[in-house]
């Protein structure tokens, strides 16, 4: 809500404590005043702040001093000042050109002086840094699980114990070794294939129809 002002230091304290003053200069016999009142009290609720914008009704029959000091002459008038200084002055009920000179002197307030909702979330920020998490630079890599297969694990072991023992027990361990079937180095060894009587190759087996048999 708008606050009302009192007297002329109530005026001055209020130009000297806030970096824009919006003010409504109306009169209580003022139809127009009336009319465009509710829509200076919707200014107000939205961009009002504390020590930086603030939005006042100066009854011109009551707060003569003030008025003079302005020139106020019709009802209403707007005066919106900047640092104590008249930047801007609306004559008439123009909602729309209040709106629009209000929003201008808004931004005159600093930084934060804006009014609307500020959305805040666990997401990741401009920059690369997450929200309540650690930022991964260009310079940094993220560490990979280390998956652990137990096969490769026990067939090294077998094959270094295989090694061992082959070597141990034998008159030329390194030979042994090369030798052993437990080097990798080594190629499996080939299946002899079958033979038959005299040392011949086995011939392939040969299948039988059921018209074959009956002709024998």
């Amino acid at each position: 809500m708008p606050d009302q002002i009192t007297s002329a230091a109530d005026w001055r304290s209020t130009v000297s404590s806030n970096a824009v003053v919006v003010a409504d200069f109306y009169a209580d016999w003022c139809g127009p005043c009336k009319m465009i009142a509710p829509h200076f009290e919707s200014l107000a609720n939205k961009y009002a702040k504390p020590r930086k914008i603030a939005f006042v009704k100066v009854n011109v029959d009551n707060q003569g001093e003030v008025s003079q000091q302005y020139g106020v002459r019709a009802m209403p008038t707007f005066l919106i000042l900047h640092n104590g200084s008249v930047i801007k002055t609306i004559q008439g009920a123009n909602p729309p050109a209040l709106t629009s000179a209000v929003e201008a002197a808004i931004k005159l307030a600093g930084p934060g002086a804006v009014g609307g909702s500020s959305f805040t979330s666990g997401g990741q920020r401009l920059g690369g840094t997450p929200v309540g998490g650690q930022r991964v630079g260009s310079g940094q890599r993220v560490a990979r699980p280390i998956s652990w297969d137990i096969n490769q694990w026990v067939n090294a072991i077998l094959s270094f114990l295989g090694l061992y023992f082959v070597s141990l027990f034998s008159l030329d361990p390194y030979k042994s070794a090369e030798a052993s079937k437990y080097n990798k180095k080594n190629p499996p060894p080939q299946a002899k294939p079958a033979t038959g009587p005299g040392g011949k190759p086995a011939g392939r087996a040969t299948f039988k129809t059921l018209n074959d048999l009956g002709s024998e």
